[in-house]
């Protein structure tokens, strides 16, 4: 697999307030994809930034503890050379925010809490092109098991109106906790995961197991194509401002978004963290970043400009973030979206980030012919 053309080699000094940023938290997060890849190596995306390139970085990563931003960054600019890639027209990327709600829940309904989080259903099968139909969308990666074989999945619609009962999975306890907003309950499946404080007195997380399969629809947009709020103002805030004022069609524009996420029920194993994400690492607050998973190598150190992002602490956003979750809704090879952290402040960040960014893959100096150190 060779390296894509649409990387367009840098230098250090090409990155705008490289030298100002704090490389030490950013390498904290890589270090924590270097020991996950000694169970599981990541897949290399279809840009060519082979997993095997990281061989050394990450062997590195494990052994050298740097003690400050200035050691940080000489690991980096040791093992890495820039490269700018741009969005799929060829112009300025985007970014993005997400984060992990905080949220009541119950462990069985009651009058208050009546809308429920479920985990994995028994007949949710994966699809590849081994098994897939002839006839089935491509799109689709999972299908729901029949005595024919499998078919496309129930959709958001028809699950909350109830196409799960009778089909032999009711009583089965696919209600992993039960919510008093149906709201809340849409944007922990955005955000693809939650940290819930039980009535009961608990605290757990529930993360993101699988899906029903369809495309994502965001309300953002269905309801800007509606002419209800212009596209310009559209954020989580103001979603959730317009269906607070319209109850009564929430379900209307929910509906349109097919793509329904089951949970499962994970640790809180240290509070300073996100959730383990599809790269299997736990999210670091303003650190991570999801990309799209095809075409980028999960772990890969991304320098992201944003000059006009600065949401997350009052000044132009120029941070190295590490690729390590992914998203139906993030394509392409200059979009990302920032994981801003956990509970209300961070979703107050998270709901307003949409923002032209430069994007620099940091790719390993194996893959880059005649790179010294």
């Amino acid at each position: 697999m060779s390296l894509s053309q649409a990387f367009r080699e840098k230098s250090f000094d090409d990155l705008p307030g490289w030298d100002e940023d704090d490389h030490l938290a950013a390498f904290a997060a890589f270090r924590r994809s270097a020991f996950h890849v000694l169970t599981k190596p990541y897949r290399s995306g279809g840009l060519g930034v082979d997993f095997n390139a990281f061989t050394e970085a990450y062997a590195a990563a494990r052994t050298v503890s740097p003690t400050d931003r200035a050691q940080a960054r000489a690991f980096f600019e040791h093992h890495f050379i820039p490269a700018h890639i741009g969005g799929e027209s060829g112009g300025t990327g985007l970014v993005t925010g997400f984060y992990e709600p905080v949220v009541d829940a119950s462990s069985v309904r009651t009058e208050r809490f009546t809308v429920p989080l479920l985990s994995r259903p028994a007949d949710l099968v994966d699809i590849d092109d081994v098994n897939r139909p002839p006839g089935m969308d491509p799109y689709l990666a999972f299908g729901r098991a029949t005595p024919n074989g499998p078919v496309e999945y129930f959709d958001r619609g028809e699950i909350e109106r109830g196409a799960l009962v009778g089909k032999g999975l009711a009583g089965k306890g696919l209600e992993i906790a039960w919510l008093a907003d149906k709201i809340d309950a849409f944007f922990i499946h955005v955000q693809g995961a939650a940290r819930l404080t039980m009535t009961d007195g608990r605290f757990c997380r529930v993360t993101y197991a699988a899906k029903s399969g369809q495309r994502f629809t965001g309300p953002g947009k269905i309801l800007s194509e509606l002419g209800e709020i212009p596209l310009e103002a559209v954020t989580m805030q103001s979603v959730r401002a317009w269906f607070k004022a319209h109850p009564d069609r929430i379900d209307e524009i929910l509906w349109r978004n097919r793509s329904y996420i089951f949970f499962r029920e994970a640790a809180v194993d240290d509070p300073e963290l996100g959730p383990i994400a599809g790269a299997k690492v736990p999210l670091t607050p303003g650190r991570s970043v999801a990309v799209d998973r095809l075409l980028h190598t999960f772990g890969t150190p991304f320098y992201i400009d944003g000059p006009s992002l600065t949401a997350f602490d009052d000044k132009p956003f120029r941070r190295l973030m590490i690729a390590q979750d992914t998203g139906s809704a993030i394509t392409g090879p200059a979009r990302g979206d920032l994981f801003a952290g956990t509970g209300h402040a961070a979703g107050e960040i998270a709901g307003v980030v949409r923002n032209p960014a430069d994007f620099y893959a940091l790719i390993p100096r194996p893959l880059v012919p005649g790179a010294g150190r």
